[in-house]
């Protein structure tokens, strides 16, 4: 089953995958029937429950994803001096930790020169 074209993937609460794999777990269904019943794929549904049997029920919480740092500085027309502080601060940090790395960013981010 795929998602329709444009969409986005589905975020499954902790609550929603236990209450999916809880019928596998006390033996009332398999993980087949499960999977031709919600339209999820089988080994998703394995991977919960590998989760979930070695690290109980918080190990079906989703991951946080850091995103971008700076994002809640650039959406803000009026920053306070501290805010400013704090962007131009993040921005210096990134920009060391891209020289570590190797490579320069020049002008909008659009170019970028490896060093050597």
């Amino acid at each position: 089953m795929r998602r329709p074209k444009g969409g986005s993937n589905k975020f499954w609460t902790t609550e929603e995958k236990y209450k999916i794999i809880k019928p596998i777990l006390d033996f009332e269904k398999s993980s087949m029937q499960i999977t031709r019943d919600t339209g999820l794929s089988n080994g998703m549904i394995c991977n919960w429950i590998k989760t979930y049997n070695e690290r109980g029920f918080e190990g079906l919480t989703p991951k946080k994803k850091p995103g971008n740092p700076l994002s809640k500085y650039s959406q803000k027309k009026n920053l306070t001096d501290m805010e400013k502080l704090q962007y131009e601060n993040m921005k210096l940090k990134i920009k060391n930790e891209r020289l570590k790395k190797g490579y320069l960013v020049k002008g909008d981010g659009s170019v970028v020169v490896f060093r050597k």
